[in-house]
């Protein structure tokens, strides 16, 4: 049987809502069973919380601009919790220290290095997260509501 739980939320000290909000209900809509875990969310709370709940994949949203500092370490912890093969992604504002002193293409490889699987910019639709989760999850498209409203 193919999960289709994930796990969400705001990692570290960032209390930023509104983006994980939308992305947890287009999740709930396309068929998704949703763990969300709210704002301030540390990397031990997501991963016990995939331990949990048995999730393939977390979904970490970062918007205050400490996603480097909050997310360093984040696949070894998985790996060292037996989280092996759990799809990490994050999404956000991500930039850290002078907002322009990073292209776009160096926030997307420096969180790659960090062991992330897949990493959105701002302004991402919800729709883009979820054709990649299919994807990535090796779901079957036709068992799931892919037509989100957001």
């Amino acid at each position: 049987m193919e999960t289709r739980t994930v796990v969400t939320g705001v990692i570290g000290q960032d209390s930023h809502l509104v983006g994980i909000s939308l992305i947890e209900f287009s999740l709930k809509e396309a068929g998704f069973n949703v763990v969300s875990l709210g704002a301030c969310v540390s990397q031990s709370e997501f991963i016990n919380a995939a331990i949990e709940t048995g999730a393939a994949a977390i979904l970490v949203s970062s918007l205050y601009g400490m996603g480097v500092l909050d997310c360093e370490g984040f696949r070894n912890k998985c790996r060292e919790a037996g989280l092996n093969d759990i799809l990490l992604y994050i999404g956000g504002r991500l930039r850290t220290g002078n907002a322009g002193a990073w292209t776009w293409a160096e926030i997307e490889s420096k969180f790659k290095e960090m062991g992330f699987d897949r990493v959105y910019p701002p302004d991402t639709l919800p729709a883009v997260a979820i054709a990649d989760l299919i994807q990535d999850m090796k779901l079957n498209p036709e068992s799931m509501r892919t037509s989100s409203p957001i």
